[in-house]
C-alpha cells in the first residue's frame, strides 16, 4: 500500500484489452433518472480514439433498470423483485440503444451480452460467453455487458457490476479494468464521515486488512447498488486473474484523458500477467475429466503455439463436458497439456482423426475447428 502524494496514472496506454465499469450515477440523472447523453457520447469518443490505436475495450454498464423506472413510472419507490426485472427489461433496450447511437457516431457499434453468475462461474456457460465475446471483439465491435436481471433470481446474481467487471476481465484476459465511480479512489476509511481519511493511490497486493477498508462504506444513492465493498472484491478477483484495476472518479466529461493525465485515483497492482494466472488456474485449480491422446506431428503443433485439432487426436478417456479440463497425452502416455475442451466427449469421440472441416458434417453443428484452442490450452514442462 503506498500513501501519500498521488501516483500519476498514464496506465490506459499500456493495456491492450481493457474492460470499463460505469455505474448508474455517472450514467442517469439521480433525480429524473435521464440519460447523461452528453456524458455518454463524450466517453464513446475517446474509446474510439483508443481503438485506432490497438485498444481493445468491453463495457460493463449499470442503468437499465434506472431508466426503466422512469418508464415504468417507478421513481421514487422501493422496487420488489419482479419490480426490478420489469425495469430492466424496459431499460435495456434503451441503454444498448443509447451505447449504439453514441458508438456509432465514431464508427463502432455497441453489442448487448447479458450475463448471471452462472455465466462466469460454471466452465460451459463460461467457454460460451467468452467465444461469443472474442468473437464480437474480432469483429471491431463494443460489447455492453449487464447482468441479466430481468431473468436472475437473487441465487444466481451478482448484484452489483462490480464484480460482474472483474469477472469478465478475468473471462477475456483483459489486463486492464477501470471502474468510473462517483468516488476518486481508495481511501484509510470513509472520507464522507471521517474527515481525516487519506487517499492511498496504489495498492500492491489485496490483503485482508485492505478488504476491511470497505466494510460500511456502501452507497445510500437513489441509483446504483454498488460501494467500496464490492470494488475490493473486484480488486481481488481482477488482481488474482492478472488484471489491474483502477478506481477513479468518473462524473466529469473526458475520464480516459483525465486518468491518463494523471488525475487521483486508485491503482490495484496485478500479482501477475492474465496469461500466467490463466494458465495457473487451468493447471493447478481444475482437475481433469478426461484425456485425449494425440500423434507426434500434433504435439509438434502443440509445441509451436496451435490449437489441438481433431485430425491429431488418436484416442480418449473419460466423459467429459464442454468446457471441462481434460489432459493431452503423447503415444508413450506422458501427458504433454491440459486444457479446456470445446466438445463433449461423445462428439470428440465421433470426428476424433478427421479433418476440422468435417466436424459440421458430422456432428451437425460446430465449436470451431479447434478441440482445444490454445487460449484455453497449457502445455507441461518436464524439465
Amino acid at each position: 500500500m503506498s500513501e501519500g502524494s498521488d501516483i500519476p496514472n498514464k496506465r490506459l496506454g499500456t493495456y491492450k484489452r481493457l474492460v470499463v465499469k460505469i455505474g448508474s450515477a455517472l450514467l442517469v440523472e439521480t433525480e429524473t433518472h435521464a440519460l447523461r447523453q452528453d456524458w455518454l457520447t463524450d466517453l464513446c469518443s475517446e474509446i474510439a480514439s483508443r481503438h485506432k490505436n490497438g485498444l481493445e475495450t468491453l463495457i460493463v454498464s449499470s442503468g437499465a433498470v434506472a431508466l426503466g423506472r422512469a418508464r415504468l413510472g417507478l421513481i421514487g419507490k422501493p422496487l420488489s423483485l419482479p419490480e426490478k426485472q420489469a425495469c430492466a427489461a424496459a431499460g435495456q433496450s434503451h441503454l444498448t440503444q443509447a451505447y449504439d447511437q453514441a458508438l456509432a457516431q465514431f464508427g463502432l457499434h455497441a453489442a448487448q451480452a447479458l450475463l448471471t453468475l452462472t455465466d462466469t462461474e460454471d466452465r460451459r456457460h463460461w467457454l460460451n460467453a467468452r467465444s461469443t465475446l472474442e468473437t464480437l471483439l474480432s469483429l471491431n465491435t463494443v460489447p455492453v455487458i449487464n447482468e441479466n436481471d430481468t431473468v436472475a433470481t437473487d441465487e444466481i446474481r451478482y448484484g452489483d457490476n462490480d464484480r460482474l467487471a472483474a469477472r469478465t476481465a478475468q473471462m477475456v484476459g483483459a489486463d486492464g479494468l477501470l471502474l468510473l465511480s462517483d468516488i476518486d479512489g481508495l481511501y484509510t476509511s470513509d472520507p464522507r464521515v471521517d474527515k481525516s481519511a487519506k487517499h492511498i493511490p496504489q495498492i500492491d497486493s489485496v490483503t485482508p486488512e485492505i478488504l476491511a477498508m470497505g466494510a460500511g462504506a456502501n452507497t445510500d444513492r437513489a441509483v446504483g447498488t454498488g460501494g467500496m465493498a464490492t470494488k475490493l472484491a473486484a480488486a481481488q478477483i481482477a488482481t488474482q486473474a492478472g488484471c489491474e484495476m483502477i478506481i477513479m472518479d468518473g462524473r466529469a466529461p473526458a475520464p480516459f484523458s483525465r486518468l491518463e493525465g494523471g488525475e487521483r485515483s486508485t491503482l490495484f497492482l496485478a500479482a501477475t500477467n492474465p496469461k500466467n494466472a490463466r494458465a495457473q488456474w487451468i493447471i493447478g485449480s481444475l482437475k481433469p475429466k478426461g484425456s485425449l491422446q494425440i500423434d507426434s506431428g500434433a504435439v509438434k503443433a502443440l509445441n509451436s503455439g496451435k490449437s489441438l485439432l481433431a485430425a491429431g487426436v488418436t484416442s480418449l478417456k473419460g466423459n467429459f463436458q464442454k468446457g471441462e479440463a481434460i489432459g493431452i497425452y503423447d503415444t508413450s502416455g506422458v501427458e504433454v497439456a491440459r486444457g479446456l475442451s470445446s466438445y463433449d466427449s461423445q462428439d470428440i469421440q465421433k470426428i476424433m482423426g478427421h479433418q476440422s472441416d468435417r466436424i459440421e458434417g458430422t456432428l451437425g453443428y460446430t465449436n470451431g475447428p479447434a478441440l482445444i484452442h490454445r487460449d484455453n490450452l497449457v502445455m507441461i514442462s518436464h524439465v
